[in-house]
């Protein structure tokens, strides 16, 4: 048994799917259900005996340590998150309570269930903390990319939150020896992300015959990794990494933002053409860019590659496409999340960005 918190979210729900159907163990899913996780992710586990599902908070304390106690896992893979950024300029109170207070009751639990399992229980216990590449800031095109050790700078409260639940994580490998692993990792893309993010959000604006907004100049550049093989390196990272090891994980796919949705235009230009024959691209519009955009992100996942033996499968040219074919032949999806809070969030954000 595996506690995956966040396992209805995009990442968590993809990793559960890949564990599952590798038959690598039962899972427990803790999930609170906020307007980005979708239990009918995992509908297809409804009736296998090796998946649980439980409706809560990480910080409901008690009821997350009887859960440990009952269920007594191996491991926790640590997706719970609130994950915007521009969610966390327009309401950073959620960000603070989800990833620094919710982390620090998980933390707490497992630690409280740890310290009370024979020898050999601890020493195989694992608790994966899963962040991401933007506690380290912004990096200038010249600049090399991120490496484990480059300082942590956070710009935004989304990235500030993930950087004081690192540190805590930190914290209590080395304060209480509680086997933690930290991982960073670049953009995330692939099947069943919540079309807030920027290629679900430009596939579903195309389709939709809509202007697609881009952030000032469009040129921020992003490393993008596929979902898949973001879960496939968690999958690896928890069978050999050491306890308070932390490892970036990338795609080795920089692409600046323009070039991402040229790249979707042009894919949906193939497979789903417009009735008038033009390019979906000619819908771009360019919006006020939101406060604190970081200008590039890089990882440098070598340390991964050396001491796991991980690397990424896909480029992010295939990636892509696999993607957009995914959002096309999954519009029942879709048309299922994106509900009137998906529609005001939309207005909110770009509406007024003239």
């Amino acid at each position: 048994m595996i506690f995956v918190t966040g396992g209805c979210g995009f990442i968590g729900s993809n990793f559960i799917i890949r564990w599952m159907e590798s038959g690598l163990g039962a899972v427990c899913n803790l999930d609170k259900l906020t307007y980005a996780g979708n239990a009918q992710n995992l509908s297809r586990f409804e009736n296998n005996k090796d998946y649980t599902f439980v409706k809560t908070d990480i910080n409901e304390t008690e009821r997350i340590s009887n859960l440990f106690k009952d269920l007594k896992p191996k491991a926790v893979i640590h997706f719970a998150a609130e994950s915007h950024v521009d969610r966390s300029i327009s309401g950073p109170k959620a960000f603070i309570e989800t990833n620094i207070v919710g982390t620090f009751s998980l933390l707490e639990a497992a630690k409280n269930y740890w310290s009370k399992l024979n020898e050999a229980d601890k020493n195989n216990f694992r608790f994966i903390h899963v962040s991401t590449d933007e506690v380290y800031g912004s990096l200038t095109e010249q600049e090399d990319a991120f490496s484990e050790n480059s300082n942590y700078q956070p710009n935004s409260p989304y990235s500030a939150s993930k950087a004081s639940s690192d540190h805590l994580v930190r914290s209590y490998f080395h304060t209480y020896g509680l086997p933690t692993i930290i991982t960073n990792c670049s953009n995330n893309y692939g099947p069943l992300q919540f079309p807030e993010k920027l290629i679900p959000l430009i596939i579903e604006r195309a389709l939709e015959e809509k202007e697609l907004p881009i952030y000032g100049d469009g040129k921020n550049i992003r490393d993008w990794l596929h979902v898949e093989d973001h879960c496939d390196a968690l999958i690896a990272i928890l069978n050999k990494a050491k306890p308070g090891s932390k490892y970036n994980i990338g795609g080795i796919n920089e692409v600046q933002n323009i070039e991402v949705v040229k790249n979707i235009c042009e894919l949906l230009d193939t497979l789903q053409p417009r009735a008038n024959k033009k390019s979906y691209f000619e819908l771009k519009t360019f919006v006020n860019d939101r406060p604190g955009h970081d200008r590039r992100y890089a990882i440098d996942p070598k340390n991964l590659q050396n001491d796991i033996g991980w690397k990424p499968k896909y480029t992010f040219t295939e990636g892509l496409k696999m993607t957009v074919n995914w959002y096309l032949q999954n519009r029942h999806w879709v048309h299922s999340v994106k509900t009137g809070e998906y529609k005001n969030w939309i207005q909110r954000n770009y509406g007024d960005r003239s």
